[in-house]
């Protein structure tokens, strides 16, 4: 899968450096994936929640950080829509939140 934009997370794991190796742990997992189907995501990340529009949600970080990507099966790209706390997930529409 290729990852756009890698920027966003660099930005963040700058503002929270405790989220850096788990950031960056994610990247180097799903770079190297080729998912075809949700259910290739859930196999590995158990706890992500998969929503309409190939949006996924993944926890970092214990849960402590949330991370939602829009995932092109297709074409193998993986857009990050939102990267933040979880107390700033919870004050966003997940399905419509689009990168800044």
């Amino acid at each position: 899968m290729r990852v756009i934009s890698v920027a966003r997370l660099r930005e963040f794991w700058v503002k929270y450096p405790d989220s850096e190796q788990q950031l960056k742990a994610w990247f180097d997992e799903v770079s190297n994936a080729s998912w075809e189907s949700p259910d290739e995501i859930k196999m590995h990340y158990r706890s992500a929640s998969i929503l309409k529009a190939g949006r996924v949600v993944f926890n970092i970080g214990g849960n402590k950080y949330r991370l939602v990507v829009a995932v092109s099966y297709r074409t193998q790209f993986v857009l990050i829509k939102f990267v933040g706390t979880h107390e700033q997930y919870n004050k966003i529409d997940v399905q419509t939140i689009e990168a800044s």
